[in-house]
């Protein structure tokens, strides 16, 4: 990979290859995972039946009922939220124009109160409200054709996701940090026998695509309760996890919007991102 326009054989599969995105699908909608390019960096994405989402919670060394996001494509988005249980100090029509520009941006997350369909294992209670949290690539990202083709196939409004990585302890963190190159992924899942790899085509562009997003999970912010004003009077968002929008943008385009941005206690510290250093190179200075 290394920066070149990369075609894989085999079953690792490309983002932009039509015939390539059409046999992912087919493998998910027959119960396998797809290791995916998604906005920037990679995710794994798998129906969102209870025993696909378990099977990836054991891929990644998580307990089996570890509840987990979900994504869907662009037009599908209002439909995962059931907005008559939104706070009354947000309004809806600001709200959703929010989560259209931080889509448009691109990668990011929100939680908000769970529409009826989304299955309860893939919600949690919040603040007393049924939540889901839906994390999506962005609207520039060409997984969103495979996202569309995935449903399709699987007759579902959503699918489940998740960072791809392991959950093993390392350095005092709870989870390795995931992969944003195709490289890592391939090395670390590729030998699995229910896992395809779908990989961009060209990694540098993707990058390029999103400027303003560092290569780690999405950013998160939670409307599912509104713990407050801001000393300007805005109705408060809680950001729930500082990722690859940093706090300061993610601020500055919701208070467009009329919103303020309060960190949650465990959004203060932002989510370490994984390096690819050369590890010859390190070698040789360690010697």
């Amino acid at each position: 990979m290394n920066g070149q326009r990369t075609r894989t054989s085999g079953r690792h599969l490309v983002l932009d290859d039509a015939e390539d995105v059409r046999a992912a699908a087919g493998a998910l909608a027959e119960g396998c995972a797809v290791a995916h390019g998604f906005g920037n960096s990679y995710a794994v994405t798998a129906r969102p039946d209870r025993a696909a989402v378990a099977r990836v919670n054991r891929l990644k060394g998580r307990p089996d009922g570890r509840v987990g996001s979900v994504t869907t494509v662009p037009e599908r988005v209002p439909s995962l939220f059931d907005w008559t249980l939104l706070p009354a100090a947000l309004p809806r029509r600001q709200l959703r124009q929010l989560v259209e520009e931080l889509f448009l941006l691109g990668p990011f997350g929100f939680r908000g109160p769970a529409a009826a369909h989304v299955p309860d294992h893939l919600t949690a209670v919040q603040d007393g409200v049924t939540t889901v949290r839906l994390i999506g690539p962005g609207y520039r990202c060409p997984s969103n054709g495979f996202l569309a083709e995935a449903l399709d196939r699987t007759g579902d409004a959503l699918l489940s996701v998740t960072s791809v990585n392991r959950s093993r302890h390392l350095a005092g963190a709870e989870h390795e940090p995931p992969h944003w190159r195709a490289d890592g992924v391939i090395a670390d899942f590729g030998h699995e026998e229910d896992v395809r790899i779908l990989v961009h085509d060209d990694e540098p562009a993707a990058r390029r695509r999103h400027p303003h997003h560092a290569p780690m999970p999405a950013t998160v912010l939670s409307f599912h309760h509104a713990p407050g004003r801001s000393r300007s009077g805005l109705p408060v968002l809680t950001l729930e996890r500082h990722g690859s929008l940093s706090a300061d943008h993610t601020r500055a385009v919701a208070a467009n919007h009329g919103f303020a941005v309060v960190p949650s206690p465990r959004a203060a510290r932002r989510l370490h991102s994984r390096t690819y250093a050369d590890r010859r190179a390190q070698a040789g200075s360690a010697g």
